[in-house]
């Protein structure tokens, strides 16, 4: 009863038919811009908003900038997934979803703009823009925006991101608990992201009393392929004495473990019983090369679908003040770690497995 009688007092302030405004509240597409407009300040204004059924996405349209990897499987499959899982929260409602492609980094400001300031545009969410310029126009322009996977430093737009560093004290933490003391860590650090999950590991090593040395401790690769991870991880050993190599290794990503396990056997390592793999993704790859991958979890479907979440509160309350949700890892135990003994460094090779021919 209460319901209907706020119904039909918005379209008694606002002039409107009982119908329009209905259909604004149900979040239904065929209602005008200005018809919108003016029935959720009112709703607002009487408190509607505050109790509105959860399951309600008061929009029909938002734009989803991100990366021009993001839109291809091939080319960045986190991204894409993100964007996937998107798509699938807002089956739920009449949401019509367009895409732009943009730099993380000196992005088109003039695409940009001319994207949010169409008619059609009521939000946006952009995902893995680092662009600060980006960022300010998107307040300026005020049509809600949520990022994904990047940060406003101002502290203006409410985001969603993976717990990134604690994510790396996560990964780290468990090579630590398994007995492993000597730890290569092979990582791709071309983002913030992945210096702040560096800065995890350096935590977990501090927080067991071990100075961590990057020149020791430490290689960076260029990028996330396997192809290249293999030729650094080749180089490394061919420079390190068999008595120097470390118990573990622990990997920014599934296709940089596979380029890492691949230089190991070639050098004559096996995978665990000589050295382990750990990897920090553990979505693309779960088996590689016939080793189970022990690895974190990182945040990915769930990006999408608690950014549709966000994104409904901030409707409904706009005046809220912005945060960012940061999403826990999961490790995913398999068996490419073996728990060492202390002070047992590594098992000896055995060129010949218990098996073989």
């Amino acid at each position: 009863m209460e319901k209907r009688l706020k119904i039909a007092e918005i379209a008694a302030r606002t002039q409107l038919s009982v119908s329009t405004v209905s259909r604004v509240l149900a979040g239904k597409a065929n209602t005008s811009p200005a018809a919108r407009s003016k029935v959720l300040a009112c709703a607002r204004e009487l408190g509607v908003m505050e109790g509105m059924a959860a399951g309600r996405l008061l929009l029909n349209s938002l734009v989803v900038f991100a990366p021009q990897r993001a839109f291809d499987e091939r080319s960045d499959i986190f991204y894409y997934r993100v964007i996937q899982s998107m798509s699938k929260a807002l089956g739920l409602h009449e949401v019509r979803l367009r895409y732009c492609a943009l730099e993380e980094f000196d992005s088109d400001a003039q695409l940009f703009l001319t994207k949010m300031n169409e008619a059609e545009t009521q939000a946006a969410i952009l995902l893995g823009i680092d662009d600060p310029h980006i960022h300010d126009l998107a307040v300026d322009v005020g049509k809600p925006c949520m990022l994904i996977n990047c940060r406003d430093r101002r502290q203006r737009l409410p985001a969603v991101s993976p717990d990134h560093r604690a994510i790396g004290e996560l990964a780290a933490e468990y090579l630590f608990e398994m007995g492993h003391r000597d730890v290569l860590n092979v990582l791709c650090l071309r983002r913030y992201t992945m210096e702040l999950r560096l800065v995890g590991i350096r935590d977990a090593w501090q927080g067991h009393n071990i100075k961590f040395n990057d020149k020791r401790d430490l290689l960076v690769v260029p990028s996330f392929s396997a192809r290249e991870t293999e030729e650094q991880v080749s180089a490394w050993l061919s420079k390190i004495p068999d008595n120097a190599l470390p118990t573990a290794f622990l990997v920014g990503g599934d296709f940089m473990a596979a380029g890492t396990i691949s230089a190991l056997q070639k050098h004559g390592l096996r995978v665990p019983q000589d050295v382990s793999v750990m990897s920090i993704d553990g979505f693309n790859l779960a088996a590689i090369q016939d080793v189970p991958l022990t690895a974190v979890h990182v945040p990915r479907d769930e990006l999408g679908t608690e950014a549709v979440h966000m994104l409904q509160q901030r409707l409904i309350r706009p005046e809220a003040p912005a945060g960012t949700l940061l999403l826990n890892g999961m490790l995913a135990v398999r068996e490419s770690v073996r728990r060492i003994r202390p002070g047992k460094r590594r098992t000896a090779v055995e060129r010949d497995g218990l098996y073989d021919a």
